[in-house]
């Protein structure tokens, strides 16, 4: 029969009613003290414990506990990262400015030369005889020299004689005492003597005329045969060969490349959002991908064009290399000192973003009000992340960030900057 089944849940329901009306009832029949009345609306506001200590407000139950760590800016060194590489400080290619055949054994390439050092010597042919030959005609223009100023000497008295005689012929021809034939003879004279001193001018301006193209064609004459050395214009190292004995060299042609590595060049291209903070005698530091040497140096040249394909200014830092062992063309890592700035150290897990993607912190304010705020990262450290955008000092969330949102009022709990 079904009739305890029935039963038993009509008890289990009394039982239920009366817990829920007449609780005081209820719990007097069990023996049970019955609950202290509630607080009245007038009492005061937070309720204090046997011991006396305060307990947390009714409200504060329902607030989302967060855990905040206060963080003051410092300052810190920035740099400007890039990736270059090496660049030797000169590089040239020695050619020939005359034709000729090689005499001088090659040097082989790796060798260390001096400025002035010669590198190939080509076969001087005829040029020692054009020389002399040149030098014989200078001698014979100098030569005509005094010739030419002894004329025009002469022409000049010539003149000046056929001048007297001229003013003397006209006087008497005024007082009636010479014939209008003999004032015309002076004045011919006269014209004569001009005629001869601008002669004897234009042969002393030919002796001189001559004088200086045989000077012109002595020094083409030793120009040539000083081509005949080609020399080294600075010290370095032979990147090539020299011409091989033997080998006719063409003005143009290639004698030998010669580099200079010390010091050496370190090349990157700045992004013109960072080229501002970047100048000419900055400190500047490299690392190379060959065994992780780092170097150091200055900031020497920043280009005032961009790159019309990339954008970006070429960047020269000057780095000592005395013992040649850093070589053209390596690959660097280069680190550029800049002005510092301030920033916060935040653990990398506080970062968050908001509902529109961006990076940001959520701090909370003096009412304990959260506000997401944007950041930028500046370096990325083990101890945590620099990050640029905050206050002076912010009361950043690290733990529960994720639960809450912007303008939500939280109960926070600080943390010590040593956990």
């Amino acid at each position: 029969m079904r009739i305890f089944p029935i039963l038993a849940a009509l008890a289990v329901a009394l039982l239920l009613a009366m817990s829920i009306l007449a609780r005081p009832q209820l719990m007097a029949l069990l023996g049970m003290e019955a609950p202290p009345a509630e607080q009245s609306a007038g009492d005061a506001p937070e309720a204090i414990a046997e011991n006396g200590a305060e307990t947390s407000p009714p409200e504060a139950e329902n607030l989302v506990r967060v855990m905040v760590r206060r963080l003051e800016a410092e300052r810190v060194d920035s740099a400007v990262l890039l990736r270059g590489e090496t660049e030797a400080i000169r590089q040239v290619d020695v050619r020939s400015e005359t034709s000729a055949v090689v005499e001088s054994d090659p040097l082989r390439k790796g060798a260390s030369v001096e400025a002035g050092d010669a590198l190939c010597v080509l076969d001087p042919g005829t040029r020692e005889v054009a020389l002399a030959e040149a030098s014989a005609r200078l001698s014979e223009a100098r030569s005509r020299l005094p010739e030419a100023q002894a004329r025009l000497t002469e022409a000049e008295a010539r003149l000046e004689e056929a001048n007297i005689n001229q003013n003397a012929a006209a006087k008497l021809k005024e007082d009636g005492f010479a014939s209008q034939t003999r004032l015309a003879s002076a004045d011919a004279a006269a014209a004569a003597a001009r005629a001869g001193v601008s002669s004897a001018q234009s042969g002393l301006t030919a002796a001189q005329s001559g004088i200086e193209a045989a000077r012109a064609a002595v020094a083409s004459a030793e120009k040539e045969i000083d081509r005949l050395v080609i020399k080294a214009p600075f010290s370095g190292l032979l990147e090539s060969d020299t011409a091989e004995l033997g080998s006719l060299l063409q003005p143009g042609a290639l004698c030998a490349t010669i580099i200079q590595l010390d010091p050496i060049k370190l090349v990157g291209f700045v992004p013109e959002t960072e080229v501002h903070r970047i100048e000419t005698g900055a400190r500047a530091g490299a690392r190379l991908a060959a065994g992780g040497r780092e170097v150091i140096g200055e900031v020497t040249f920043l280009s005032r064009s961009a790159d019309p394909q990339t954008r970006t200014f070429r960047v020269e830092i000057e780095v000592p290399n005395g013992d040649l062992s850093i070589r053209d063309g390596q690959t660097a890592e280069i680190a550029i000192a800049s002005e510092g700035m301030k920033a916060h150290l935040v653990p990398q897990s506080a970062m968050t973003l908001n509902d529109e993607g961006t990076l940001g912190l959520r701090l909370v304010d003096e009412a304990a009000v959260v506000d997401f705020v944007p950041i930028e990262i500046m370096r990325d450290t083990a101890e945590g992340v620099w990050v640029t955008g905050l206050p002076q000092v912010a009361d950043v969330i690290v733990t529960g960030q994720e639960y809450v949102t912007e303008g939500v009022k939280v109960a926070p709990t600080w943390q010590e900057l040593s956990q």
